[in-house]
């Protein structure tokens, strides 16, 4: 049985096909490059605060912050060993909101699991793995502030790696 719907493509037939092809692969690269350029403009810068001392905190206990301004409540953590995104000697200092991503509930600590956990919905959120879900409703990991921790032991806050709730952005 014979197909009447294949057709014959020749050799002028498909490179001209191929060119098309790699004209809009390269029209695709530059847009691409446009718009993560514009994406680098559109970053929001956010400020550098002191939030504690590590002398101020104590191994799983939470200390109550606010970052990047007293609207945004967050807690700052010692969690007694080193975690991705941890700062100071021990790589075990961490930070993030405590406004949680689905409905905005104030999250509470708990030393037993190092989570953070909602009362709203009950999504809750590791610790020791920067804020990722484990449970619940939400649908983003929890913010994690960046940390650095200068030569006598303040802890700066520098910056937010996921929106903060209820904001357009990190910075109002």
């Amino acid at each position: 049985m014979k197909c009447d719907r294949l057709v014959d493509a020749g050799r002028r037939q498909f490179l001209r096909g191929s060119g098309v092809a790699a004209v809009g692969a390269a029209a695709t690269a530059a847009l691409g490059s446009e718009a993560k350029a514009q994406t680098a403009l559109a970053r929001v810068e956010t400020p550098s605060i002191r939030l504690a001392n590590l002398a101020d905190l104590t191994v799983n206990e939470p200390l109550d912050i606010a970052y990047p301004d007293a609207d945004s409540p967050g807690v700052l953590l010692k969690l007694g060993t080193a975690v991705p995104g941890g700062a100071g000697p021990d790589g075990d200092v961490v930070a993030f909101s405590v406004l949680c991503p689905h409905k905005g509930w104030l999250l509470s600590y708990n030393a037993d699991d190092k989570t953070l956990n909602c009362p709203g919905h009950h999504s809750r959120f590791d610790c020791e793995a920067g804020g990722q879900q484990v449970w619940g409703h939400a649908t983003q990991n929890l913010p994690q502030f960046a940390l650095r921790v200068d030569e006598s032991g303040d802890i700066h806050a520098e910056g937010v790696d996921e929106l903060i709730y209820g904001r357009l952005s990190n910075v109002l």
